[in-house]
């Protein structure tokens, strides 16, 4: 039977005391419904359908996906009141599966068996708390066949003390669904539409109740507050982490790193602790990643090793590189292999050839280096005049000195060597010294200035500046 997915999104989220909607809070850098979306793609269903409401448009704004249905729910009247704004939407032929927008680390493995349509017509998803206080209990009969599910508001205290309890999380044929909604009534508490009424519903009808229990309760976690959204962003990051060691990387602790995007690691790989993962990230066989650092979506080369506190931002590094530390790598950095990018370097949008080096206080933006370059300490490729970017080329095995400014667009030639505190403004011919230096001077009779008293030094403040002074003062 062909499915389809529902995923429930409206809500507003009050206990977030946030302007942000429920759905949209972060969680491991992407919304909450972002992480739901992409579970439901997993299982390739026909269609996906998100009932939205409340900041329907920022919702819609966030996840711009071509094949996602929008259904609005203009009036929030409770869990089955959304999915029969939605039911119109989905062939009859279809099985239904129902998700929340605010309940993220289901695992694909417990969806498939949700979503399975052999056997029981509806197939809820429930789990064993040791503290169930919030949730709605599941009944059993004195077999053990569900029979139906109580809201804790509306819950008995012996019903209150049982410990199985409903995540919200079904599926059925839509239209047996449809059926069972028909016949929903606001008559509870809240005067809502509970779609976990259907349960009860289709067990007084004879159907047959499959009840898939979470293998975890992290599994179930829902998101309704910051304290929650917390601890779902601590367990997310739990099972990111396990994955990447599973995968041979050796963490310094595991407890300390975040994995905010998809990272794919090679063997023997290690990272220290406060490490920022975010993006697509790939790191090769043996890379080193030290303590503090930034990477978003960047792809490392084997044995290369980042150093304390850099940052790189979708930058591409070869093999046996070292960056670092302290060192920007920012949009359009390409290292090949061999190359050393030291501490306080930035590189933008800038190729460094094999081998090539610049090891302190350096700027490259717009720039192509070529191989066994060296780059000499404040080093600047001056590339922006205010208006437009321009580019600076230097040839293979090129020196630049220390403290050269090369004002683009320029080129310096291949072995060629720029003297150090050299502005270059002129392409530089290969294999030559180029040198723009003033005449050195010492002049003998000068001395430094005594220290100024304050009324000296403010009278010399104002003739500088052209200020009256104050009337009284010499």
């Amino acid at each position: 039977m062909p499915l389809s997915v529902v995923i429930l999104a409206a809500g507003q989220g009050r206990r977030m005391n946030s302007d942000l909607p429920k759905v949209l809070q972060p969680l491991a850098g992407a919304p909450l419904l972002r992480h739901v979306v992409d579970a439901a793609r997993r299982l390739e269903p026909a269609s996906i359908h998100v009932v939205h409401g409340h900041g329907a448009e920022r919702v819609r704004a966030a996840l711009p996906d071509p094949d996602l249905d929008w259904v609005l729910q203009a009036e929030q009247r409770g869990t089955g009141h959304a999915v029969l704004q939605a039911l119109p939407r989905v062939p009859a032929g279809h099985r239904l599966l129902v998700l929340y927008g605010d309940v993220p680390l289901v695992g694909d493995e417990t969806l498939r068996r949700l979503a399975d349509d052999e056997g029981a017509a509806l197939r809820i998803l429930t789990v064993v708390l040791d503290a169930p206080r919030g949730y709605g209990r599941i009944l059993r009969d004195p077999a053990g066949r569900v029979r139906g599910i109580v809201e804790e508001r509306d819950a008995t205290a012996e019903q209150r003390a049982l410990c199985e309890v409903n995540t919200g999380l079904l599926s059925a044929p839509a239209e047996r669904l449809g059926a069972w909604l028909a016949q929903v009534r606001a008559d509870n508490a809240q005067g809502e539409y509970y779609l976990t009424d259907v349960v009860a519903l289709a067990a007084a009808g004879g159907e047959a109740v499959a009840a898939v229990v979470a293998q975890s309760p992290v599994e179930v976690m829902g998101v309704n507050d910051k304290i929650q959204l917390a601890e779902a962003e601590a367990a997310l990051r739990r099972q990111r982490a396990r994955a990447l060691m599973e995968a041979g990387a050796t963490l310094a602790d595991p407890a300390r790193i975040d994995l905010r995007g998809e990272v794919r690691v090679g063997r023997d790989v290690q990272i220290d602790v406060n490490v920022v993962f975010e993006g697509q990230v790939t790191l090769g066989d043996r890379v080193s990643i030290g303590p503090n650092c930034l990477l978003r979506d960047v792809s490392v080369g084997a044995n290369t090793r980042v150093y304390a506190n850099s940052v790189l931002e979708e930058a591409i590094v070869g093999a046996d590189c070292r960056v670092g530390p302290f060192a920007r790598l920012r949009p359009g950095a390409h290292l090949r292999d061999q190359v050393h990018v030291g501490n306080f370097v930035e590189v933008k949008n800038s190729e460094l050839g094999e081998g090539s080096k610049a090891n302190h206080l350096t700027y490259l933006g717009d720039a192509r280096v070529g191989r066994e370059v060296n780059v000499g300490a404040g080093t600047i490729t001056c590339n922006y005049d205010g208006q437009n970017k321009w580019p600076t080329e230097i040839g293979d095995r090129a020196f630049i000195g220390s403290g050269a400014m090369l004002v683009a667009p320029v080129r310096v030639g291949a072995e060629a060597t720029i003297g150090a505190g050299s502005t270059v403004t002129a392409n530089a011919p290969a294999g030559q010294l180029t040198l723009t230096r003033a005449k050195q001077i010492s002049v003998e009779s000068w001395r430094r200035p005594d220290k100024a008293t304050p009324d000296a030094k403010a009278a010399r403040i104002a003739d500088a500046l052209g200020s009256p002074r104050e009337p009284g003062k010499k």
